[in-house]
């Protein structure tokens, strides 16, 4: 019974290692925004707001400003940017790319590991955009 025990303990160990510490290729998730209206999925959600440069400048320094946040890829001034943002407990990382295309920001935040979010990164997605309206 121990050593079944142990076993679970030591895959369980593994699998937060691995969430920790895998590697996340800038070039499969520092894509174009595929969605050009709001929506919500069960692995993330999508908000697209009116928006020019001052406005992404704006959002940017929203996403900046989140704990355990930081920028993968893109810029400002290449009107796309993809964040991630870790989870406190376990780091579990989401994937935030915003993006300025036709007079839209269009935010999309999605999970990287599993198959939901429970609505962690629609929360977010509207807590940047209320923060945004309190300007």
């Amino acid at each position: 019974m121990r050593m079944g025990a142990l076993v679970v303990a030591l895959l369980l160990l593994f699998g937060l290692g691995y969430v920790r510490l895998a590697p996340i290729n800038p070039a499969r998730w520092h894509q174009p925004v595929p969605h050009a209206q709001s929506s919500d999925f069960a692995s993330g959600a999508v908000r697209v707001i009116p928006g020019d440069a001052e406005v992404m400048q704006q959002v940017d320094a929203v996403l900046r400003a989140l704990p355990r946040t930081h920028v993968l890829a893109g810029s400002v001034a290449a009107g796309r940017i993809t964040y991630v943002t870790r989870s406190a407990v376990f780091g579990f990382p989401d994937m935030t790319t915003v993006e300025l295309r036709d007079g839209q920001i269009r935010l999309f935040a999605r999970l990287r590991f599993g198959a939901s979010d429970l609505g962690v990164n629609r929360k977010r997605l509207e807590r940047a955009i209320a923060a945004l309206q309190r300007g």
